[in-house]
Formats: C-alpha cells, structure tokens, sequence
C-alpha cells in the first residue's frame, strides 16, 4: 500500500488547495500541470503559507520597475517551450535556480522533474527572505533557504521530500550576498527569472563569474548601456522568446490586459524574452530577404548616414550599407550574416553628422527646448519637429544601427534568395 502524503499543490489559477493523494496519483497530477511539494517534511513552510489564497492582479512592466515590484513568476509552458532547445546543454550540469522561491517556482519543478531525462548533475534553488522589499518571495519566511537536489533515489519518479535537501542561509538570500556567490561559483548553467530591476547587476555577476546562463528579461535591457556591448559582442544574444512577444506571470500585481488578453491570476508583460549565452540553431538561421532597396521606401537619416528600416522583414537584400533596424531585429540576429556596429540611441553609442541646437515649434515657429541630439531623425514634410532650418523632421524609436556581411560566393539579386534560405552559409567582412 502507498504511504499517503499531505501536499500543497499550487494550481495555476492561483489558489493553494491542501489536498491528500498517494504518490502515483500525485505523478499523474503533477506531469506539467502543478508544481508538488511534500509539505510534512518542509519544515520551512509556515501555516500561513499553506492557507495561501491570493486574488492575483496585474500590472504594467514600467509600472512594476517604479515600483521596483518584481514578483513575476514563469509558466510552466512557457519554460519548456523554451528550454526544449537547450537539453543538450543541461548533461552532466549543476543548474542553479538563484531568483526563486522553490514553494511556487516552477523552474523548480521543471527541473526537478526532468533532473534524470536532461542527465543533470545537480539542482540548486535559492529563495529569498520575505522583507518588505518585493523581490523574490511571496510567502513571509523567516529565514532564507537553499535547496538541492541530486536526482530521484527510489525509482518513484517524484522528488521525495526525503531527496530533497534543504538548507537555511545565515544571510536574507540575496543573489548578491556572499552565500549565494559561493553557490554560483558551483553551478554551471543559470537558469532563472531574476528581478526586472536588478537585470544590470543579475547579468553583471554572471559574466564576472563566466556563467552560462538562460534568463528571463525584458526588451529594454538591450539598450542598457551595461548590456548592449555584451550583445554587439556576441557575448549575450535572445533566446527563441515568447509567443507574441509578451509573457504572462503569474502575479499578484493589478490587472491592466485587455480583457481579450486577460488570464486569470497573472500579468501580461509586453516585450518580454529569454537572454542566453549558450549556443541554440536559431542563431544561425539566415533571414531570408526578398525586398530591393528603393530610396523613396528607405529614407536615410536627416543627422546620420544609414537608411532607416521600419521592419526586420523589410531589411533589403541589395543592400550592404549601414541600415538602421528595429531592436527588436535581435530575434533575427545572425551573427554570421549581418555586423551589428552600434546602437542608434544615446550619446556615447553613435555620433550624429549634425546637430539640432534647437528645434522650432511647427505652430509659433518659436525656438523650443527640445534638444534630443542623440536620436535618429528623418526628413518628413509633415513631421513634428521643425528645425532651425526651416524643414520638418520625424524622431525614430529607437535604432541598431547594422551592416549585412557580403556572401563569400556573391550572388546577384535574384540569386540571393536560394542563397540565404541556406542554413550557416559563409559569410566575409
């Protein structure tokens, strides 16, 4: 006869329900669906904890980072729609998991119950001490705790609360503290959702101490003056991301979706990817381009020489010069076909070939104070902006300023759609 355990199970829909169950029905249960913790044994888990019942809420990324708000927590399927592209990375690996709080982390649980299918070495899960202070944990724990886990023992195909090694830290858990440091230096592969606010610092200690990692970050951060060099660099580049370029959490923060888009107990976050260093096949797809370049359909700045590209899909196939795509163009980004040279934002990444000491108002046509010399303009007759000079301009979001490798064996035209829809072809400077 089966022992009969009590579990907590957190379903999706947020709520926290105590139920009894054998471990065979537990398997069945927990395959993709909940994340299982065996709670007799996991001491550090109070009784408020167990009779968690929040109504989760949702709320906008810029909203979240003011606030420093950070406690998003990952879906299940989105993690392993993800990391089914990097399973040849994870054998013979300690992963380190150092941004979530095991009781409701679902890279835990992914983890946990693939350890023997991905050949893992070992699993590290690090969790937070509740302060007030918003950052990991939602649960109040009085003491910060690591866990780790060597793989399933008694062939049950569940991780035993018995398997399962827990540890109390003298410190509140924080990624930066000592402690957690000396877990990192352990790991091989992080693998985590680290706080959107902190992402500068998170990523920062990953390469001081040459981490391969696979992290979930928002699109802002490439233009992070800390993080964009390590992108020209090929030292970071965008995992395969999330459908539709937003994610939803699992939060408690207040609800600003469409009701079209609206999910119970989560918050929808636009312009969310995975960040990665670990080589995937993506990276070495060509975009295959089709359009010819026209200078009625691509303007070249007004303040810089390149031709602006409203699309990565547009990005012209006759063209080697210097272009001006969208940041969102990295998804795309093959190393091998195009050079990225600089980001088209901010003094320090680009040098303008001219300067608006002033730009007039289009209706007074008096001199106005806004002076964004450090961005992309484009001659408009209808822009917003008048110049000093008399003509209308149009600021651009904001730019990567890109040039395409020119093909070892140069193809004409018509012949460079055969050639890019081959895979890792040979690319020259």
């Amino acid at each position: 006869m089966h022992n009969i355990k009590l579990m907590l199970i957190p379903i999706r829909c947020g709520l926290n329900l105590i139920v009894q169950r054998s471990s065979s029905e537990a398997l069945r249960e927990c395959d993709r669906k909940v994340h299982t913790f065996l709670i007799d044994s996991f001491q550090v888990i109070d009784s408020q904890c167990i009779k968690l019942s929040i109504t989760m809420a949702k709320k906008s990324f810029r909203e979240a980072k003011v606030a420093k708000k950070d406690e998003f927590y990952t879906q299940l399927a989105d993690i392993e729609n993800e990391l089914k592209h990097y399973k040849q990375h994870f054998k013979g690996k300690t992963v380190l998991c150092n941004c979530d709080d095991p009781r409701v982390s679902n890279f835990f649980h992914y983890f946990s119950y693939n350890f023997e299918q991905l050949g893992l070495k070992k699993l590290i899960t690090t969790c937070y001490k509740s302060q007030e202070r918003d950052l990991f944990s939602q649960n109040n724990s009085e003491k910060a705790i690591w866990l780790e886990y060597y793989g399933d023992k008694n062939n049950n195909r569940v991780p035993d609360p018995e398997e399962i090694g827990i540890h109390y830290f003298n410190g509140d858990g924080d990624f930066r503290s000592a402690e957690c440091i000396e877990l990192l230096k352990e790991a091989d592969i992080v693998v985590t959702n680290p706080p959107f606010s902190l992402f500068r610092d998170y990523v920062a200690q990953l390469v001081e101490y040459d981490k391969k990692f696979v992290i979930v970050g928002h699109q802002n951060a490439i233009t992070y003056k800390e993080i964009f060099p390590l992108i020209k660099e090929n030292k970071i580049w965008l995992g395969y991301g999330f459908k539709g370029g937003a994610g939803h959490f699992i939060s408690k923060y207040e609800d600003t979706a469409t009701a079209g888009d609206h999910r119970e107990g989560m918050i929808r976050v636009s312009g969310v990817n995975w960040f990665t260093n670990l080589e995937i096949q993506k990276r070495h797809e060509d975009l295959i381009l089709y359009k010819s370049y026209n200078p009625e359909e691509y303007p070249t700045y007004d303040n810089y020489d390149a031709i602006n590209v409203d699309k990565t899909s547009d990005i012209p196939m006759d063209y080697y010069g210097v272009m001006g795509v969208p940041i969102t163009f990295l998804d795309k980004y093959n190393p091998e076909q195009f050079e990225i040279l600089t980001l088209g934002i901010g003094e320090g990444n680009f040098t303008p070939t001219k300067k608006y000491q002033k730009f007039r108002d289009p209706i007074t046509k008096e001199f106005i104070s806004d002076k964004r010399d450090y961005l992309l303009y484009i001659k408009n007759e209808n822009g917003k902006y008048l110049t000093s000079d008399n003509y209308r301009v149009d600021k651009c979001y904001a730019r990567i300023l890109i040039r395409r490798k020119q093909p070892v064996n140069y193809a004409q035209p018509d012949e460079q759609l055969a050639q890019a829809a081959e895979p890792q072809a040979k690319y020259k400077e």
